[in-house]
């Protein structure tokens, strides 16, 4: 079971910054073989949203306000870690991010910028694709958008 955090910049922890860094960068960098600046300054902007698992961060978003990084709320840095990715922990955390983007900035419009191959895991999460695929970080990505 997830136990799922929402936190802004201020209040995480050092130690959740840590994990949470770490995490991004054992997937976008390491795993998905990525060279990028992952640490882009938007972390301060956004509400963090954190999934643990016996006290480890295992999944993890970041949410941004309409106008903060497009014109509609979005979800970003959407990671779950390899070995925890068969609990289904990528729907938990999204769902979580949804609900925070509900909570906190009163819409339920949200758009992402997705890797290509996972389409399906965000149509099955209500998201539609909008616009031609582009390289982001020469990795293929698509405009979706849930309303």
């Amino acid at each position: 079971m997830l136990e799922i955090k929402v936190k802004s910049f201020e209040e995480l922890t050092k130690k959740e910054l840590y994990n949470l860094l770490q995490l991004r960068s054992e997937v976008f960098v390491v795993e998905q073989d990525c060279v990028y600046q992952d640490i882009d300054y938007k972390d301060q902007k956004a509400l963090h949203v954190l999934g643990f698992k016996k006290e480890k961060i295992v999944a993890y978003t970041r949410i941004f306000k309409p106008g903060d990084y497009f014109e509609l709320a979005s979800i970003g840095r959407v990671v779950v870690q390899k070995k925890e990715r068969a609990y289904k922990y990528g729907y938990a955390i999204m769902d979580a991010s949804a609900e925070a983007i509900k909570v906190h900035f009163k819409t339920s419009t949200i758009k992402i910028s997705a890797q290509v191959y996972l389409k399906k895991f965000y149509n099955n999460l209500g998201f539609k694709e909008t616009g031609k695929e582009y390289l982001e970080d020469d990795i293929p990505h698509i405009a979706m958008v849930r309303n």
